[in-house]
Order: structure tokens, then sequence, then C-alpha cells
């Protein structure tokens, strides 16, 4: 497809950098949202026996898959922008 200069801005592009950026702003509050939890119980003996244990290792594993679904959100966008042409026809109509 020849865009000659009547090119502009894909409109899509544009939409996915927006919520890329938003995504990436957030990303870091989510990753690390179960860390004061996971710390008080990992790091002290706070609480103790095998419910508490047991406890820990849930909470280890909700925090591990936070982390992989932000990452998986954030690489899913990214590889969507990068798919998505930086410009269109004028008359194109991307949405």
């Amino acid at each position: 497809m020849g865009f000659g200069p009547e090119g502009i801005a894909n409109p899509r592009r544009e939409e996915l950098l927006r919520a890329l950026t938003r995504v990436q702003l957030h990303a870091v509050q989510l990753e690390t949202a179960l860390d004061p939890a996971h710390a008080s119980l990992t790091g002290k003996a706070v609480w103790a026996g095998p419910t508490a244990r047991a406890f820990a290792e849930e909470l280890t594993g909700r925090r591990n898959r936070l982390r992989t679904l932000v990452q998986r959100i954030v690489e899913d966008l990214e590889a969507e922008l990068r798919a998505t042409p930086e410009k269109v026809d004028r008359s194109s109509n991307v949405r």
C-alpha cells in the first residue's frame, strides 16, 4: 500500500501507544501489590505452622502469577504496536 504525501498518522497506533503508556504506569503498582504481605509472611515469624507455610506458598505463587500476567499484557501491547503501521492512507478508516 503506497501512502504518498497524503499518508497520515495511524489512529490505531496512537490508541495503542496511549494504552501502553497507561498500562506501564500501573504495571509497577500491580507487580508489587502483594509485596508488603509477602514480606510480612516470609521476612519474620509473624505466623508459624503448616497453615502459615501453605498460605505463604499460595501468596508467593499468586504474587509471581500477577507479575507474569502484567508482563504478558505489556508484551502483548508492545507486539501489537510493532505490528501496526505508523502511517495509513488518508482515505483509510483504521479502527
